[in-house]
Formats: structure tokens, C-alpha cells, sequence
């Protein structure tokens, strides 16, 4: 699925100009949501953020389970308010919230993780944003698409609910 994803993106992006959408909306299965955040080594207290948060499914799991406090930004209108209707049912507006906005233009220095869900073409981009937004020690873990200017710590390969495979890249700054 990974590589459908990847060649609708590479098809879909026209490279003379930056993206309006940094990716298409493609939720990330439950199991690798909380991989990704135990892989991150998130702790309670931290402050982390979702980059293309979609529904807010990161989000929302970092602040019911590790008591982080959570922000995603994204970019999409209707995924904006469904994100906010669901912390806001699951009473959860003190710890989780949802910015709509361009992930390139917000401020990383206080985050301790940060999760990426992004296309490649995406996260070429981002790499020299983080780099100079991110504090010393922040992780990053990526979805299966790397910072391919960047080492990562640990990979892992893991399968899904349905037997799909997922790759994550750990980082630390």
C-alpha cells in the first residue's frame, strides 16, 4: 500500500511549486500509532506534535495513554474540526490539541517528539525546518518514509492488524 501511496503522491505533485497538502489523508493503523509513540520513547509531560495530524489519532493516543501534552497540525478543514470534536467528547482539551495550519510555519523548539506521516517529496522539505526549529535531544519518528538527509537510530519493521507491513525511523536531534 505504501508504494500505491507513494506513486498517487509522486503523480499527484507538481515539483516546480511547493505542496498545498503535504500528504493525502491515509490514517495510521492503531497498532503502529502506538508503536510509533513507545518508539519515541514519549513520557508523561512531554510535549510532542503530529505533523499532518489527519483525524487525530496520534494526537489523541499520546494524551490518553502517556498523559503528553499533544498537538497536531494540519491542514485540512473538515479533519481540523473532526480531530477537535473527538478530544472535545473525549474531554481531553488540556492535554491535546489541534492547530490549522502549514507545518512548515510553526514553532518546534519545545517539542521532545515529534511524528511524521509524510510523503517523501514532504519530508525533503521538512528536514531543514526541523533541523533548525527542533531543541537538542527532540526524537522524531517517521512513518514509512524517511528524512533521507538523516541517520536514523533505530528501524523497525512491523505488521499491522490486517499483516501489512510498517516501517519506522527513529531520530534524535
Amino acid at each position: 500500500m505504501k508504494w500505491l501511496l507513494l506513486l498517487f503522491a509522486l503523480l499527484w505533485q507538481d515539483h516546480d511549486k511547493p505542496p498545498e497538502r503535504a500528504a493525502p489523508y491515509y490514517p495510521t493503523p492503531p497498532a503502529v500509532v502506538d508503536r510509533m509513540l513507545r518508539l519515541g520513547e514519549l513520557k508523561k509531560g512531554e510535549k510532542m506534535f503530529d505533523l499532518g495530524s489527519g483525524d487525530g489519532r496520534i494526537v489523541i493516543a499520546a494524551a490518553q495513554k502517556y498523559k503528553a501534552r499533544a498537538i497536531g497540525v494540519e491542514l485540512d478543514k473538515g479533519l481540523v474540526a473532526q480531530s477537535r470534536r473527538t478530544i472535545a467528547r473525549l474531554e481531553l482539551q488540556s492535554l491535546a490539541e489541534i492547530i490549522e495550519g502549514d507545518l512548515f510555519e510553526q514553532d518546534y523548539s519545545e517539542a521532545d517528539l515529534i511524528t511524521v506521516y509524510l510523503l517523501p517529496v514532504t519530508n525533503i522539505r521538512l528536514s531543514p525546518v526541523l533541523e533548525k526549529k527542533m531543541k537538542r535531544g527532540a526524537r522524531v519518528v517517521c512513518h514509512d518514509f524517511e528524512f533521507t538527509e538523516w541517520n536514523p537510530e533505530k528501524t523497525e519493521v512491523i505488521e499491522d492488524e490486517e499483516g501489512r507491513s510498517h516501517t519506522l525511523f527513529l531520530y534524535r536531534r
